[in-house]
């Protein structure tokens, strides 16, 4: 058997999780307890067996199924020492698997009705991220993300928010929930916004549609990054642009698999673009739904797609430089990709 590293010791930047999906099954249970939600079967099942909810987000009827277990999880979240509960435990498991930088990706839209209005829940979750960072060492900032089943009116009034507490810890601007509904278009303004302000662009695109809806983030939304993009292996020459400007796919495996993009792992085209020179931050998505978390991701590209210790490293810096980490950070942790590959191998 060949000896290799192991992923969990190898310093990497977690740019792609969700708010309430990074939350452990076990708060999950407690919450729900404690505040009397009664969750969907479904749920339940999966959080008391540790096997990931049964799910296939191609057809509109699958996404609805998900979008329901995830609303219902985010009910659950009530009070200000929820949010911090939930923002602790997130940043002490990605320690675990090695991340020395986080940006996690919140719509505070979905927590306001219960945590006092919009900027209140804004507030509350920065505090909470900033207590966590301090408390556990990591590096841990807030990409604020609209939801695309929305207005756009409601996009710009986010981008606005997120622009007046970039000072706070907001370092980037997104757009999630399903691709196929609301043109990247409709949300240009809202992005032109945010980039004026500073905040990186990092909307969701090439998962649930094909590759056009990559060429829309990168026309339309400027995107540095796009929030999953794997779908781009389907078209070469824009593979070519991606790489030749840098912009950098958060791809998500595990979670890839379970939506039903791809029926295995196998499928993901990771290799196709690493070799075509895009760059690439692996991420979790949504843990609590998917069963996996961020070390899991480097693993599944080790041992479905042959990924070596050294491209597995290439992949971290690949994570790290793609961040809205500072130069000191930054460097600290593709000094530390370095030093990992100088470890045995065992």
């Amino acid at each position: 058997m060949e000896r290799v590293r192991d992923v969990s010791d190898l310093p990497k930047a977690h740019l792609h999780l969700h708010f309430t999906g990074s939350m452990r099954p076990s708060t999950l249970l407690e919450l729900a307890d404690k505040h009397g939600v009664r969750l969907p079967e479904a749920l339940t099942d999966a959080l008391t067996s540790g096997e990931p909810p049964r799910l296939r987000a191609t057809d509109e009827r699958g996404w609805f199924r998900f979008q329901r277990l995830y609303d219902a999880a985010r009910s659950c979240l009530r009070e200000p020492e929820d949010i911090q509960r939930l923002v602790r435990e997130a940043a002490e498991e990605d320690l675990k698997d090695g991340s020395g930088w986080l940006e996690i990706q919140v719509d505070p839209t979905s927590y306001a009705p219960r945590l006092g209005g919009l900027i209140p829940a804004l507030e509350i979750i920065l505090d909470a991220v900033d207590t966590a960072s301090r408390d556990t060492g990591l590096g841990m900032r807030v990409l604020v993300a609209a939801n695309r089943m929305k207005h756009p009116l409601d996009a710009r009034t986010l981008a606005r928010l997120a622009v007046r507490y970039a000072d706070r810890g907001v370092v980037g601007f997104g757009l999630s929930n399903d691709e196929r509904r609301g043109m990247a278009r409709d949300f240009d303004r809202a992005f032109h916004i945010a980039r004026e302000g500073g905040l990186l662009s990092a909307p969701h695109g090439g998962e649930l549609t094909g590759p056009s809806s990559v060429r829309d983030c990168l026309d339309d939304l400027y995107a540095n990054r796009v929030g999953h993009g794997v779908r781009a292996a389907e078209d070469p020459r824009l593979l070519k642009r991606l790489a030749d400007r840098e912009v950098t796919c958060e791809v998500c495996p595990a979670s890839n698999v379970a939506l039903g993009v791809y029926e295995k792992p196998e499928d993901i085209p990771l290799r196709t673009l690493f070799e075509a020179g895009v760059p690439m931050a692996l991420g979790a998505d949504d843990p609590l739904l998917f069963g996996s978390r961020l070390a899991a991701q480097y693993r599944l590209a080790r041992e479905h797609h042959g990924f070596t210790d050294a491209e597995l490293a290439e992949l971290a810096r690949q994570s790290v430089r793609a961040s809205a980490a500072p130069p000191e950070m930054r460097a600290k942790l593709l000094a530390g990709v370095d030093d990992w590959l100088t470890r045995p191998a065992v």
